[in-house]
């Protein structure tokens, strides 16, 4: 059977072929944990479920707007208002199946076959194969862990081409958990806009960062500039409702026009009872989320002090998201040269599942995250110095 090109140059996702590997194994009775896969091991609000079960109980099963439905367009111009104090109308925001269609949607709209768009290595391992997709040229420009893995205009610059139309930003980062600051972020926004590259900022953990970092955001940028940016975030991490596939973005309006007609002829509107629950998502109470976010900075902190305590490895401390990035490859020699086969090994013989940093653009490194309970965390992460003390 052919294939198009287009198709045969994508990789299945890193994260779900580990995953699926760790699902494997334990359907062979193998007690194998998960530190892979990034989703919230929170059950998602009751009020949130109560409204999608109303939505079936009141026949709401039709189709909806493209865009989607007006009040809860509505909803995410008001919290993109509320949080971010701006004047945002509801024809400049869009819902789709998720944030990785928000960015599929504006990649198909902005890209032509030969552009370059801009990815700071590490990267959310969806990125370049979304750029190709597109037809366009993903090129990586790679940070360093002593540098928190954040990217600065200088290191930009070198990577700049006449053909260079797109950067994206992602703040806090998957897989790092390193977030940028608001003032580093606007000086990359303003590099970005004085060489006429478009800025796609993928802000979708922006409600789990941690004291003492600051929330960050270029939705102030994009009020002065609506045709410079596109800020793209839903409701998966802040709500624990990966599942329910409702993401969104704040942009131009000729752009929110344009990624409606892409998906008008893709998938069309997104569930409309998933779209109940997002609505009482953004119009209800968000003290779930500081409970979560409660959490996870201890894990975040209890993680940390373990790894540390690891001979020759170094992590940049996360201030956001749920995972951290540790460099290892101090301990790659004979059969272990690579982060693939490392957690290959770690998997095999300690039967904890993590993502090789390849994935994401450095080889260096592992994924490792701790949204599962501490006592899981704790044990896992026993394993893996154990291991790392007989490869040494």
């Amino acid at each position: 059977m052919y294939f198009s090109k287009r198709v045969s140059s994508i990789q299945p996702s890193a994260t779900l072929a580990i995953n699926a590997k760790a699902q494997e194994m334990r359907s062979r009775g193998e007690n194998v944990v998960s530190l892979a896969v990034g989703e919230p091991d929170f059950n998602t609000p009751s009020h949130i479920i109560q409204a999608a079960k109303n939505a079936l109980d009141d026949g709401f099963t039709r189709y909806t707007a493209v865009p989607g439905l007006p009040e809860l367009r509505q909803a995410v111009a008001g919290y993109f208002s509320r949080y971010y104090s701006i004047d945002c109308r509801f024809d400049e925001v869009m819902v789709s199946n998720g944030g990785k269609q928000c960015l599929y949607n504006i990649l198909q709209a902005m890209v032509d076959p030969g552009d370059e768009v801009l990815i700071p290595g590490p990267y959310w391992v969806s990125y370049p194969a979304l750029v190709q997709l597109a037809q366009g040229i993903p090129v990586v420009v790679p940070t360093e862990p002593e540098d928190n893995f954040l990217v600065n205009p200088g290191s930009l610059q070198k990577y700049l081409t006449e053909k260079t139309r797109i950067l994206i930003l992602n703040t806090p980062s998957n897989p790092t958990g390193c977030h940028y600051s608001q003032e580093s972020l606007i000086e990359l926004a303003e590099w970005a806009a004085a060489r006429d590259i478009f800025v796609i900022c993928d802000e979708i953990y922006d409600q789990l960062v941690y004291s003492p970092a600051k929330p960050a955001s270029l939705c102030g940028f994009w009020s002065e500039n609506k045709n410079k940016v596109a800020v793209v975030n839903g409701l998966s991490k802040t709500f624990a409702m990966t599942g329910w596939r409702v993401g969104y973005v704040l942009t131009h309006i000729d752009l929110i026009k344009a990624m409606s007609k892409i998906q008008g002829q893709s998938t069309s509107n997104i569930c409309s009872i998933a779209q109940k629950g997002a609505l009482a998502a953004l119009t209800g109470p968000f003290e779930f989320v500081e409970e979560m976010k409660t959490a996870f900075a201890s894990r975040r902190d209890m993680v940390l002090e373990i790894i540390n305590s690891w001979r020759d490895v170094f992590c940049p401390e996360p201030e956001g998201a749920f995972y951290v990035f540790p460099r290892l490859d101090a301990y790659y020699r004979g059969d272990v040269d690579s982060s693939a086969r490392l957690c290959q090994i770690i998997l095999e013989q300690e039967k904890v599942a993590l993502v090789p940093g390849v994935a994401f653009g450095d080889d260096r490194c592992v994924r490792i995250s701790y949204a599962v309970e501490e006592k899981v965390i704790k044990d896992c992460l026993g394993r893996i110095g154990r291991l790392l003390e007989r490869l040494s």
